[in-house]
């Protein structure tokens, strides 16, 4: 047998042997950006067994995208280069000896960089499973399990008017420049956008997709664990969690922090900053999302929920996502579109 035949069959057995454990299948954590995904992720990892890697990977999102067809082996060579100077590659708690080669010599795909990455650090760690949180991610689902057939998909939803105000605060979507005056259109449209797209696809994958609700993980916690815990097949102990507090888990304003009563929450904060008109608009645009998530609306007159011109607006933030996702994905117009260097991350 030549030794390409012998790497393939390696890589069938390793594939099978994963698949026969749901207890010890990867476990995708994703959503709209500022939806609580590093939260849910960090109390995965307090709850202990899985790899700690305080980053998100980007493998399908970025690398998977940025640097062609990884089955060529100068294209590994090219990402290698990139990605051992980069922020990604130093949080992994790896040296080069204990990563390169392996990427060199069996990655073939974004599938295969993840799986070889978390599986190096799970195997340093003295762990058997890991979980990953790239918010982007949710846009990959079919490849994703495509490549990572028992991966486990938890889909975290957050009120998409605390999101917006969220993602509005931070600058990560930006308006057209004639909405200038109207910052909360664009992050309102990509949160409606980007969950859709989530829930689509999630639909297709049966037992192996969870949906969460934010509010649900941070005010009744409990609950929330238990249920993903059923689901992933993995203890998440409450009060182990909160002793462990990994990253955000032991932050303010969690569900897991001892606040004082009465103070912040995290969960409806939206309802101090719209005004009832700007939250017509807001609902106008994205309240039917809202209500089928199971969220009241706070405009009742369901003419102001139905404008012509809102679902003009609406139409147009949508396909502009849909052609930036198109052009990112397909060569060469995703160099166009990808221009940051790893070392930046």
């Amino acid at each position: 047998m030549n030794p390409a035949s012998q790497l393939r069959d390696k890589r069938q057995i390793a594939s099978v042997g994963a698949e026969g454990s749901r207890s010890k299948a990867p476990v995708f954590v994703l959503g709209c950006g500022r939806s609580g995904t590093k939260l849910l992720y960090h109390t995965l990892l307090s709850a202990g067994g899985f790899a700690v890697y305080h980053a998100e990977s980007n493998a399908f999102n970025l690398i998977g995208v940025r640097f062609g067809n990884l089955a060529r082996r100068e294209n590994r060579r090219v990402l290698l280069d990139h990605w051992l100077r980069s922020k990604l590659f130093h949080r992994t708690g790896l040296s080069r000896e204990e990563i390169e080669p392996r990427i060199l010599e069996e990655c073939r795909n974004a599938g295969d960089f993840l799986r070889i990455l978390m599986e190096t650090i799970a195997r340093k760690q003295g762990v058997q499973r890991w979980a990953e949180c790239t918010p982007l991610h949710l846009l990959y689902l079919p490849l994703i399990k495509k490549l990572l057939p028992d991966a486990l998909i938890v889909h975290i939803i957050r009120d998409g008017r605390d999101v917006a105000v969220s993602l509005d605060r931070i600058g990560w979507i930006k308006p057209f420049s004639w909405d200038g005056k109207r910052k909360l259109l664009a992050p309102a449209i990509f949160w409606k956008w980007i969950v859709s797209k989530g829930r689509r696809y999630g639909s297709r994958m049966g037992a192996d997709y969870l949906e969460v609700h934010y509010e649900d993980v941070v005010e009744k916690p409990q609950e929330a664990l238990a249920r993903i815990g059923d689901f992933i097949e993995h203890d998440l102990d409450y009060d182990r969690i909160r002793q462990v507090g990994v990253g955000s888990v032991s932050a303010p304003n969690t569900s897991f922090h001892d606040g004082p009563p009465g103070g912040f929450s995290p969960t409806g904060r939206w309802k101090e900053g719209y005004s009832p008109a700007n939250l017509a608009v807001f609902e106008g645009l994205v309240g039917q999302t809202l209500k089928e998530l199971g969220y009241e609306l706070g405009t009742k007159d369901p003419h102001v929920l139905d404008r012509t011109d809102l679902r003009r607006i609406r139409g147009t933030y949508m396909k502009y996502f849909d052609s930036k996702l198109f052009l990112k994905t397909k060569m060469p117009l995703r160099r166009l579109v990808i221009t940051r260097d790893l070392s930046w991350i």
